[in-house]
Formats: structure tokens, sequence, C-alpha cells
């Protein structure tokens, strides 16, 4: 695991997200003049910036050929060395031995973007004018057995604190990982915001104030007079005075928003959108 391991912490984590997702470690056939395996990554044009984004982190590793759209390495010693841990029988599997290695955001942020979505569920209450909206996160890992997202779900409730559940599908092995409960949803998006912050062309999936704005702009089409609520929505209620006093006085004493938050009790997301309003007004 030499080569693995001179990979930096954040590195680590994004690479075993991104082939448990995305990625691929490619075969090495009879009579190939290739010593070593490398890695592969298939996107489509509308996440182009996205992959581009992710191999930032790798600039001696991955590179893209937009042409072919593809996000991939040339044959390295590294993967050699990781893919008995990915394939069994040359089928894709959870490295369990190396999930002992993931315990940053930034894994949970690979796997997420790869494989996840941001699912909003709606009621329309046509007597009230209102629209109940209801995010909740999933992860699309149904090509892994059961047993295998029973050890990456305990994982993740150890290492992160986010309890996501087994959910059924028809598909594959018949079973993801479901984010039962809007306060997991927050709480997710909230645990991955400093590092999906940095990436604009995924906030559909990791942003949830830019996303329910965008959910409120549809419905307004549809429904101009109705009243958009998303649940819990407390947390995301106009700041009062006494709040955009604390904010200013916090944010020019030097305090990152991501303890902003904590102080106020808001979502991450919910500081820096607001701090950008009060610099656009002049404000701050």
């Amino acid at each position: 695991m030499e080569n693995f391991l001179n990979l930096s912490f954040i590195q680590r984590n994004l690479l075993i997200g991104s082939i448990m997702g995305d990625g691929e470690i490619t075969k090495i056939y009879p009579n190939s003049r290739r010593k070593n395996h490398s890695y592969r990554e298939h996107y489509g044009i509308e996440q182009e910036n996205y992959r581009t984004w992710k191999a930032s982190f790798f600039p001696n590793l991955f590179y893209l050929t937009k042409k072919s759209q593809t996000m991939r390495s040339k044959s390295d010693p590294l993967f050699t060395e990781l893919f008995p841990y990915f394939y069994n029988n040359h089928s894709k599997q959870i490295p369990i031995m190396l999930l002992k290695y993931c315990t940053s955001p930034y894994f949970l942020v690979a796997l997420y973007l790869d494989d996840g979505s941001l699912s909003i569920s709606k009621r329309i209450n046509h007597q009230n004018k209102k629209i109940y909206l209801t995010p909740h996160v999933y992860l699309y890992l149904q090509n892994y057995p059961k047993e295998e997202l029973e050890v990456l779900q305990q994982h993740i409730f150890d290492t992160f604190q986010i309890n996501f559940k087994l959910s059924k599908r028809r598909d594959g092995y018949g079973y993801i990982l479901k984010g039962t409960s809007t306060d997991l949803t927050y709480n997710f998006l909230n645990l991955l915001s400093p590092i999906t912050l940095t990436c604009e062309s995924m906030y559909y999936k990791s942003n949830w104030e830019w996303r329910l704005k965008q959910e409120e702009e549809k419905f307004f089409k549809q429904y101009p007079k109705y009243q958009i609520i998303a649940s819990s929505s407390d947390r995301f209620k106009n700041y009062t005075a006494g709040e955009v006093r604390k904010m200013i006085l916090l944010k020019k004493n030097g305090v990152k928003d991501i303890e902003i938050a904590k102080t106020l009790g808001r979502s991450y997301w919910s500081v820096v959108y607001k701090l950008r309003e009060l610099r656009s007004e002049g404000i701050l």
C-alpha cells in the first residue's frame, strides 16, 4: 500500500469515494503490454466542470480527455495496488479493508456527487394555497450487495453520525442507501458544504438554499399566489435584525462562516448567502 499511503489525506478519501462511485480501475488483459492498471471515469458533458474540479486535487495523476468525456490516468502502480480491494473476480465490490481510511467528508463528497441525489417531494394544499417541499438524499449504490452496503452504512454512521437506511430497489442487488428524515438531509449537506461550496456546477445536489430557490421559481410560474414552505423551514426563516448585527460583528472580527453558522444555529449555506446579500447591499 506504499503508493496509496503516499497520497494526502484528502486524496485518499476522494479517490476511494470516486472508485466506489463512477470510477473504475481498468483491467489488464492477457498478452497486454501494460504492467499496471489505470483509472477511468466517464461523464456527461453537463458534468465536465465537476470532473475538472475533482481532477484538480490530483494534478499529477488525473487528466481529462474531453473528446471521449473521460477523466483518466496513465497506467500507474497505485491502481495495480488498489485493484484487488475493489474487484473480486472482476466484479466491483466495496473495499471493506480500506474504509478505515475514509474518515473525511471528502469521501462522502465523491460518493454523493457521483452516485447521490437530492430528491424533493412536494405536497400542495390548494385550499390554503401552500406548497410544502421536503428534501431527501439518496446514495444509489444498488450495484453493491446488501451485506456490503450494511458495512458501509455502519461505517458512515460510526464516522460521520449520518444514519442512512437501506431502501429496496428493483435493479442491481436491490438496495440503496436513503436518508429518511429532513434533519438527516440538512446535517448531511451541511457536513459536505465547506467542500461542495467550491464546486458550483453541482449545487443542484449539494446546495439546498440554491436548489430551493430554483424550486420556488419553478412553482411560482405555475402557482404565483401560493406560499412555498420547506420542511423544517425555521432553519431558513428570515434573519432578525439582531442576527444580522451579530453576523456583521462576527465577520468583521474574522470569524469563519462555518463558526458563524454554528453560533446562530443556521445552516452553513444560509449564512454564506446572507453574507453575500449583505455585501451586495453595501452593509458589510
